[in-house]
């Protein structure tokens, strides 16, 4: 349930990066030797990847206290699983071990939940047949056999649908046989997450050359095992900033890196161009927040998981908003575009759903309401968000989702002064 607030004063600590973790572990498992993630995040999400990768042979502590994970690495060499690997509900974990799979010479099979089962992965699967491993799916979507080798060669492949699908196979390409040659074939969307992919594997000591937007790799490389800092999130850190930037409010928010290369930094540039007072240090931003923005016409497809935070802005700001190219969010973990027009709908928003866009009119506030969150982390929180400007109580269903990626979400708000209550279930 979350109440109007006024204003929100303080500082926090952005949870760590959900992308560095998730990519991090899954790495440092295929490593030589071993490696020390410092400052991982703890969700739900990341320990999918971590059970994945104790299926094929790693050795994985976790330390919550020290905040570490130690991983002993199984140096390429995979053990073909016994049981079923269950992502649960992660669909970055559900397209790396897929490619990762493909590096078994036995049978892995990959499901999740229900709305995995409904996540697209025949270009993957194909891209994986291309490169020599043979796979299996439900019309092309989970539960997915897959059984190696992966020999390496050419493949082709959808970059407009999900950027996962080619972290996967650049992760998985430098230990195959042979060199391979990824070839994007349409539109690379959500670029940011592969250079993110491209940064964890350099790290590790992995190659990839890159040359308009196709990929060569060499085959028969090692990673090798480190120590490895997971750095603070921008996408979820975006909830708190809109927080601030739609009430009365001076929040600092810590851990967040001025030269990462996240993607989601776009949120200080989205924020300011719409019209908010915010400030960068070295490892830190300072926001202060007075509820008056301007709407703003903006390209996502390179940052979607800003969308729905985004379009929470846009209800509020003065004139339009208009979000576009962002047609591959309806294979999320739901359909985002549908989700926040329809439940900010519910609330008085004027919005409107497009084919690949979301078309905002601003209002001065919404009404609080009963409203779906969809079992999906990002819709929640921003509705949650929106909660905090609108008229009345708000109460959100599925809010338990908020555990894939921001665990924190509700202690971080109320630690400002933000009034939020959350129960499970």
């Amino acid at each position: 349930m979350v109440k109007p607030s006024i204003e929100l004063r303080g500082t926090v600590t952005a949870p760590p990066s959900k992308s560095y973790t998730h990519r991090a572990i899954i790495i440092g498992s295929l490593a030589k030797g071993g490696s020390i993630i410092q400052n991982p995040l703890i969700s739900d999400d990341t320990m999918a990847s971590v059970e994945a990768c104790r299926k094929i042979g790693a050795e994985i502590k976790i330390f919550d206290k020290n905040k570490k994970i130690q991983i002993t690495g199984i140096s390429g060499k995979l053990k073909t699983p016994k049981e079923v690997i269950d992502v649960r509900n992660s669909g970055t974990t559900l397209r790396i071990m897929t490619s990762i799979g493909g590096l078994c010479r036995g049978k892995v099979i990959l499901t999740g939940d229900e709305s995995i089962r409904r996540r697209p992965m025949q270009p993957l699967l194909d891209a994986l047949e291309q490169l020599g491993v043979r796979t299996t799916s439900v019309d092309g979507k989970p539960p997915v056999t897959v059984q190696g080798p992966l020999k390496g060669g050419d493949c082709r492949i959808r970059g407009d649908i999900s950027s996962q699908f080619i972290s996967g196979l650049l992760i998985s390409a430098p230990l195959a046989t042979n060199d391979t040659k990824i070839e994007i074939i349409t539109e690379l969307k959500s670029k940011p997450y592969i250079d993110l992919t491209l940064d964890v594997i350099k790290k590790f000591d992995g190659r990839i050359e890159v040359k308009n937007n196709n990929f060569y790799v060499n085959g028969n490389q090692t990673y090798k095992g480190g120590i490895y800092r997971i750095e603070g999130d921008y996408s979820s850190a975006a909830f708190i900033l809109a927080a601030a930037a739609l009430t009365e409010s001076e929040v600092t928010i810590k851990n967040l890196l001025r030269d990462s290369k996240q993607g989601d930094r776009r949120i200080i540039e989205i924020l300011k161009n719409m019209g908010v007072d915010l400030k960068t240090k070295e490892n830190e931003l300072i926001i202060k927040g007075d509820g008056k923005l301007s709407g703003i016409e903006i390209d996502l497809s390179q940052n979607p998981d800003l969308v729905p935070i985004v379009s929470v802005l846009g209800s509020f700001a003065k004139g339009k908003t208009i979000i576009k190219n962002v047609e591959h969010l309806r294979y999320k973990e739901c359909d985002r575009l549908k989700a926040m027009s329809n439940e900010l709908e519910k609330m008085g928003a004027r919005i409107k759903e497009g084919r690949d866009y979301l078309w905002i009119k601003g209002i001065k506030s919404l009404k609080g309401a009963r409203v779906h969150g969809w079992n999906d982390h990002r819709v929640v929180m921003a509705l949650a968000i929106a909660g905090l400007r609108a008229e009345g109580e708000t109460n959100i269903d599925t809010a338990e989702s908020i555990s894939v990626s921001f665990p924190e979400f509700v202690d971080c708000l109320r630690q400002l002064g933000a009034d939020l209550s959350y129960s499970r279930g």
